[in-house]
């Protein structure tokens, strides 16, 4: 199993509800094509960088093109700060 960190800096022109929806689509989408439900956190010292936080990951193939796939539908580059882009980190338990 893998765990997905995703991260990102969110422009501050965009109505926060705004982007918490488009985020939710994407989240939900996913959930729908893969089973894995997603988390959305924003850093307590700067609350426009976000992670969004993917668990339980059995197949990274898949999940890797129904998250870009999903990204692109729900127009989450539109979101991004000039100078920001979505940094993908995946990680697997320790054995």
């Amino acid at each position: 199993m893998v765990s997905y960190y995703i991260y990102y800096r969110v422009r501050d022109d965009i109505p926060r509800a705004v982007a918490v929806e488009a985020i939710g689509r994407l989240q939900a989408a996913l959930a729908r094509r893969s089973g894995v439900a997603g988390r959305l956190l924003q850093r307590a010292d700067d609350p426009s960088t976000w992670m969004e936080v993917y668990d339980d990951v059995s197949d990274a193939a898949a999940f890797d093109a129904a998250l870009r796939d999903e990204a692109e539908a729900a127009g989450i580059t539109s979101l991004l700060a000039l100078d920001s882009m979505r940094h993908v980190e995946r990680f697997a338990p320790c054995v």
